[in-house]
């Protein structure tokens, strides 16, 4: 789906209580990557307003399962079902065009360097998604400017991200996953690349910028101060779910 370029209008973020109606369901997942098995049967599913943290050894399939829910990758049996804006979609049914116009519309994502262009200033950066979506240069670094602002990157919006420090360049990054009203943020090690105190404020605006808002977040770490402050916890372990629970 796409925006008309000639309106910088978004749909509004739908709103809704904590723990709402399941926004992203996964069921019998299995992956392999040749003869190596990422993914051996999992069922996970995802709700409006909650925090999930997915935890476990190296090798247990702990990205493979963020990738795969957030349709990166397409498992080899199992099922990720989507509610969108326009109704429920079955990741894996689309094509790779409509599974990535999806991803774009759908999905945030927030990765431990950030995955953010170098050569461009934060608000360029931000800017991206907006313009792929057909939104118009002008409106899209308006929008990106003022989501900075909103995350006390005003004074640095620009700045090339090499001209930012680890805390300020998430912030780049949780602003451009936030761009779209994506209703889904997926984040892979966000803080494993900071010192404690900065992962701890990048963890506050991660939360402030999606579950407080009635939105999904899906957070693949190492790390248990982290997944302390998320609402769910699935661990892993050799590709399959072995604790799935409320973390209070």
């Amino acid at each position: 789906m796409t925006v008309d370029p000639l309106s910088p209008a978004l749909p509004a973020p739908q709103q809704s209580s904590p723990l709402g109606a399941v926004r992203l369901s996964a069921t019998g997942l299995r992956v392999r990557y040749g003869e190596a098995v990422a993914l051996d049967g999992v069922d996970v599913e995802v709700r409006d307003g909650e925090s999930v943290a997915i935890m476990g050894p190296s090798g247990s399939g702990k990205s493979t399962l963020l990738y795969a829910m957030a349709g990166i990758i397409r498992p080899a049996e199992g099922t990720v079902t989507l509610r969108t804006r326009e109704g429920a979609e079955e990741l894996g049914s689309l094509s790779d065009a409509a599974r990535s116009a999806v991803r774009l519309r759908e999905f945030g994502f927030v990765f431990q360097q950030g995955m953010l262009i170098p050569e461009l200033t934060a608000t360029e950066n931000v800017a991206i998604p907006l313009l792929l979506i057909g939104m118009g240069k002008r409106a899209a670094m308006e929008r990106a400017t003022s989501l900075l602002e909103d995350l006390g990157l005003s004074g640095l919006a620009g700045r090339r991200i090499g001209q930012l420090s680890g805390g300020q360049a998430q912030r780049v990054a949780i602003a451009r996953a936030r761009a779209t009203n994506a209703q889904v943020v997926c984040a892979d090690e966000p803080t494993g690349a900071l010192d404690s105190k900065t992962a701890s404020e990048v963890l506050d605006v991660l939360l402030a910028e999606t579950t407080a808002q009635g939105r999904a977040l899906i957070i693949v770490t190492h790390d248990e101060d982290v997944a302390r402050r998320c609402s769910r916890v699935v661990r892993l372990r050799d590709g399959r779910v072995v604790v799935d629970g409320e973390t209070r």
